[in-house]
């Protein structure tokens, strides 16, 4: 009688922590998705369009801008380096998040 009730709160606890995870995932995905949209729309901010404009332009930043994103992966293993870039993209967009909301 304890081996089925033991089971059903193995599943429970289990799926509570799915749920948690997947929650935290969709958290980080919408942190991700608000700094992008608040980056697309400060770009496009009469004060530094001109700035982005030039830089677009720049041919020696673009290379460089190039050989850093080469040092990126949207693979699912990601190293050290992606993973602190990751987890400073999600602050980044949990701190603008919480002021605009």
């Amino acid at each position: 009688m304890k081996f089925p009730f033991f089971m059903v709160v193995m599943v429970l606890a289990l799926c509570s922590q799915t749920a948690n995870a997947q929650y935290s995932a969709q958290n980080d995905a919408m942190y991700l998705a608000t700094i992008k949209a608040v980056a697309n729309y400060k770009i496009n901010d009469e004060e530094t369009l001109q700035q982005v404009e030039s830089l677009r332009q720049n041919k020696m930043f673009n290379a460089k801008l190039q050989r850093m994103l080469n040092k990126l992966s949207n693979k699912r293993s990601k190293d050290t380096t992606n993973q602190k870039v990751l987890d400073i993209l999600e602050k980044a967009g949990k701190d603008i998040y919480n002021l605009l909301d």
